[in-house]
């Protein structure tokens, strides 16, 4: 039997408390202190999940408790910051995402984690929708045959900055916010990509970077992918916070539609399924799909801790995603196509 894990969580802010709630799903694993620069909402945040311990500086918390690992769920700007502290005090970290703000901050917060022999993983949560999951089985079991070309749309009209209001004041929005997680989705179903271009829009007037991102790659197994993304789309289904996927193959096509809808196309006809996310009482209805989604990273975190196997998104993974996220701003700035140069980190 695996030994039971202690954790602590820095950050308490919105997605903590569903990631918190998450984790209290599984077996193996006991949160033991929570931290946040507000007192208050740490004492309420280690009141609500029963933690004995909270802080409101991450340095004191590191010191004190005995921990196996530490979840930061904080904002990019501090992620550098209490990754680098997780890998002084010798403690394995899970980082939201985005990972980092700058290609050359990832490297650093790597290179941190590396030198202290400590895993350093990312909590990218959409790969693992249960729909999006069935979407990759089916491709992957041959049903459409060989993949030539896909469409992932993440299109939405949904008030995000009601609860997220930081969001509205960020010079890069919806690449660095959702196309962390589209772009990820694309790794995901199809692999590496060779070349992209990217085209940005701003058409809220009140915020200060783009909610409209449309990206076509070129990706190393030939598959054409076209990536779109809006908070700006006033459209006759509203999606959020759902990814709707088409994909192309010699034989057929995949599609993937509104309320985890799933239709196989083959050339003797098709077929229908859903593929519903598990349903927990503490999720918030509007972002139930996402939510749902984080027991599910969460138990290949801790499988991974207990094993000292390698979780899907490690830190080292997720630069891939990183590096397509700075691509895409720096081919809408410069309007032409970027080849994507082979990571530093394997």
């Amino acid at each position: 039997m695996s030994k039971e894990l202690s954790f602590a969580v820095i950050g308490c802010g919105f997605w903590a408390q569903y990631q918190i709630a998450a984790w209290k799903e599984l077996e193996g694993v006991h949160l033991v202190a929570v931290c946040d620069q507000d007192g208050e909402k740490a004492q309420q945040t280690a009141q609500k999940f029963g933690a004995p311990q909270h802080y409101t500086d991450a340095k004191a918390m590191l010191e004190k408790e005995d921990l196996d690992f530490v979840d930061i769920i904080t904002n990019v700007g501090t992620h550098a910051t209490f990754t680098q502290l997780a890998a002084r005090y010798q403690l394995p970290a899970i980082c939201q995402k985005p990972f980092a703000p700058d290609l050359e901050t990832a490297r650093q917060m790597i290179m941190a984690h590396r030198a202290a022999g400590m895993p350093l993983f990312v909590h990218e949560n959409f790969r693992w929708q249960a729909p999006l999951r069935r979407v990759k089985e089916i491709m992957d079991a041959g049903e459409i045959g060989k993949t030539f070309k896909g469409r992932v749309s993440f299109c939405s009209a949904f008030p995000v900055f009601d609860n997220q209001p930081f969001l509205a004041e960020l010079d890069r929005f919806i690449l660095a916010d959702i196309g962390s997680h589209v772009l990820d989705v694309v790794r995901f179903l199809f692999g590496e990509a060779l070349n992209l271009r990217c085209l940005t829009k701003r058409v809220n007037p009140d915020i200060a970077g783009e909610d409209v991102a449309n990206v076509l790659l070129e990706m190393q197994n030939g598959v054409h992918c076209y990536a779109e993304m809006s908070y700006a789309s006033v459209l006759e289904k509203e999606a959020f916070p759902q990814t709707l996927v088409l994909i192309e193959g010699s034989e057929g096509s995949i599609r993937l539609d509104h309320n985890y809808r799933i239709t196989v196309t083959t050339r003797s006809g098709s077929y229908r399924k859903v593929a519903a996310p598990k349903k927990y009482d503490w999720v918030n209805p509007d972002y139930a799909l996402v939510q749902s989604s984080m027991v599910d990273i969460n138990q290949n975190f801790l499988t991974a801790l207990q094993t000292g196997s390698l979780p899907e998104t490690t830190a080292a993974d997720n630069y891939r995603t990183l590096q397509l996220v700075y691509e895409c701003y720096r081919s809408a700035k410069m309007k032409q196509v970027i080849t994507l140069e082979e990571p530093i980190f394997s």
